[in-house]
C-alpha cells in the first residue's frame, strides 16, 4: 500500500512538472530563437500595416513590439508574418506564429472549438457600415437590396448575415478572402456598401480615391472586443500576454509616460508604482512570470502605454483620429480596466 501511495505521489509530481513544462513551451521557444513571431494583419491601417520600406506600424503591431520589450528588453525583436482572415487561425493553432495580434474578435467558439485562448481586449468595437454619400441613405434600415462588400472567414460575414435577417431585408453579398479584394471592389462600384469593424471602416476610407465622397453610418450592429489571442493551454505564455496590455493600462492610470518614466521610478514613494516598474525591494514579480523585473518598464519605456499607443496609431495624433470612446480607462468612463500588479 505505502508503495502504492507512493507511486502514485512520485506519478503526481511528474504530470505536475511536465504540465508545468508544456505551459511554459511558447516563452522559452521564443527565448531560445531569439525573436518573437507575430502574426498580424495583410495591411489595415491604423492596426497594422507595412510602409514602402516594409516597416510595420499599428496598434497590433505595437503590442508585438511591447511583448518583445517585456521579454528582450527590445521592442525591434519581433518577425511579422501577415496572415488573412482565413490562414490566422491555423498559423497560430500550428504554431508558424507565437501570438496572434490582427484584429481579431473574441467569440465563445474561437475561444473553444479552435483551441485558442483570449483573456485581453486593446480595442473595443462594433461592426458598422459605409456607403457613398451619392447612395442617398442615412441609416442601415434603409439598405434592403443593396450589394454588400465583406471580407470572407470574419464574423463580419456572419453578422451581416444575422443583421439583415434580424430586419426582413434582402442584401447581395459580395464576398472576397483578401481584404484589399474588398477594398478594390468597394472603390470600383462593384457594391453599394462596405461592411466591417467601424474603426476598419474609418481606416480603409482613407485609402479610397475620394474619401470625402464616402458616410460611415450610424448603426453599429455588433460587440466586436479585440485583442490577442495564443494557443489553450500555454498559461504561462497566456500570462505574459495579458500582463503586457495590464502593465500599459496602470501605467496610463499612473500617469506613467515614456517620456516620464525614469523620473517616476526614481522619485515616487507609490508603491503601485514602484511594482509596476520593478524598482521594489525584492520584487518578484517579474520572475513569476518568466521575465526579468525591469519587464514592465522596458515596455512603458521602449512602447509606451495604452494611451500613448492608442493616440499615436488610431487616436487624435493619427490619420484616423478616432476618440477613445469605450476604450478610455475605466476612471474616464471607459472599458480599459488593468487588474493590480501587485
Amino acid at each position: 500500500m505505502r508503495k502504492t501511495i507512493l507511486s502514485a505521489a512520485i506519478g503526481a509530481v511528474v504530470l505536475g512538472l511536465g504540465a508545468q513544462g508544456a505551459a511554459a513551451a511558447t516563452l522559452d521557444d521564443v527565448k531560445s530563437k531569439g525573436t518573437l513571431t507575430c502574426g498580424v494583419s495583410t495591411g489595415l491601417q491604423g492596426f497594422s500595416a507595412p510602409d514602402n520600406e516594409g516597416n510595420w506600424s499599428g496598434l497590433d503591431v505595437e503590442y508585438c513590439r511591447a511583448i518583445a520589450a517585456a521579454i528582450f528588453g527590445d521592442p525591434d525583436k519581433v518577425n511579422f508574418v501577415a496572415l488573412t482572415a482565413t490562414d490566422r487561425f491555423p498559423a497560430l493553432q500550428s504554431g508558424e506564429i507565437d501570438v496572434l495580434s490582427r484584429n481579431t474578435t473574441w467569440t465563445l467558439s474561437r475561444d473553444t472549438s479552435l483551441g485558442l485562448d483570449f483573456r485581453t481586449v486593446n480595442y473595443y468595437d462594433g461592426q458598422g457600415f459605409m456607403v457613398p454619400k451619392d447612395l442617398g441613405v442615412s441609416s442601415a434600415k434603409e439598405l434592403s437590396g443593396a450589394a454588400v462588400c465583406v471580407q470572407s472567414g470574419t464574423t463580419t460575414e456572419l453578422n451581416l448575415a444575422d443583421y439583415f435577417s434580424a430586419n426582413g431585408m434582402d442584401y447581395n453579398p459580395v464576398v472576397y478572402e483578401q481584404l484589399e479584394d474588398v477594398n478594390n471592389a468597394f472603390n470600383q462600384g462593384r457594391c453599394d456598401v462596405y461592411t466591417t469593424d467601424q474603426s476598419g471602416l474609418y481606416a480603409i476610407r482613407l485609402t479610397l480615391t475620394d474619401p470625402d465622397n464616402y458616410v460611415i453610418l450610424p448603426e453599429i450592429i455588433s460587440k466586436e472586443p479585440l485583442g490577442p489571442a495564443w494557443r489553450q493551454g500555454d498559461d504561462q505564455w497566456g500570462d505574459v500576454v495579458s500582463w503586457v496590455h495590464y502593465a500599459m493600462l496602470n501605467a496610463e492610470e499612473f500617469g506613467i509616460t515614456s517620456e516620464n518614466i525614469d523620473e517616476m521610478a526614481e522619485s515616487s514613494d507609490n508603491p503601485g508604482i514602484k511594482r509596476l516598474l520593478g524598482t521594489e525591494t525584492d520584487s518578484k514579480l517579474g520572475a513569476d512570470l518568466g521575465l526579468d523585473e525591469k519587464w514592465a518598464y522596458n515596455v512603458i519605456k521602449l512602447v509606451g502605454n495604452y494611451g500613448e499607443v492608442f493616440d499615436k496609431t488610431v487616436g487624435t495624433g493619427s490619420p484616423l483620429k478616432i476618440d477613445r470612446g469605450l476604450n478610455a480607462l475605466w476612471t474616464d468612463g471607459g472599458l480599459q480596466y488593468g487588474p493590480p500588479i501587485r
